[in-house]
């Protein structure tokens, strides 16, 4: 394991409190495609940890790296690369929310087409497992949301996190945040979170929010050798 949970955040996840969504193989681990693209690999993979991830992925496939800044193997094309930040709690003033309703499988259609107007990041057909979810509703629609995602020991990933673009402006991403903020304090759990480093609006708004940068990191995928075998 990592000296620190979020120095691997997926890891000490599939490892610990989401265990039970865990796809092994040897010492790589992967949520299930429909809930979450996010795998893992140990902090210093070698030739058999990538052939395991190649059988987990498939000859072909795009396999993503979130937060692995090491070198691929030959044969191995990088697909996608983005600089990230990750944030962390440092005194945000968490708080329930009236309005925030919680959202469930039953929700799913409408929170996908949310997602989609939106483009907050990955949101699959099962992500809602993954831990609470809360959203807004106005006139019976879903207008704003935010969610639990990434649950490393004592830690819990704030995700999702969007607004109807005919609803921005009103505040509901911050007062989302907030609400998700205060259950996983509940719990005894740190708030955390990851954006792009490029997206300065967020990254503003979570440091208003009282987050603070923790480390810089980095999104990819990598392409798996069609000869590779599985």
């Amino acid at each position: 394991m990592s000296a620190h949970p979020l120095d691997n955040p997926a890891l000490g996840a599939l490892t610990g409190p989401h265990a039970h969504f865990a796809e092994r193989r040897g010492r790589v681990l992967r949520y299930p495609v429909d809930v979450s693209p996010w795998l893992a690999l140990p902090d210093d993979p070698g030739a058999e940890d990538w052939a395991d991830l190649a059988a987990l992925v498939g000859p072909g496939g795009d396999a993503p790296l979130a937060g692995y800044t090491g070198q691929t193997p030959d044969g191995w094309e990088v697909t996608f690369s983005l600089e990230g930040v990750q944030l962390v709690d440092d005194g945000i003033a968490a708080a329930p929310d009236p309005e925030a309703v919680r959202l469930g499988p039953a929700d799913v259609p409408e929170m996908l087409g949310l997602v989609e107007r939106t483009r907050p990041g990955p949101f699959l057909p099962r992500t809602v497992e993954l831990g609470t979810y809360l959203g807004i509703r106005r006139n019976g629609a879903l207008i704003a949301m935010a969610g639990e995602r990434l649950h490393p020991p004592g830690w819990t990933e704030i995700s999702a996190v969007c607004t109807d673009p005919d609803f921005r402006g009103e505040g509901l991403a911050t007062r989302l945040i907030l609400a998700v903020a205060h259950g996983i304090r509940e719990r005894g759990e740190t708030p955390f979170l990851h954006t792009a480093a490029s997206n300065t609006n967020a990254i503003r708004l979570y440091e208003s929010l009282g987050f603070r940068l923790r480390r810089s990191t980095l999104f990819s995928a990598a392409r798996v050798p069609e000869h590779a075998e599985a």
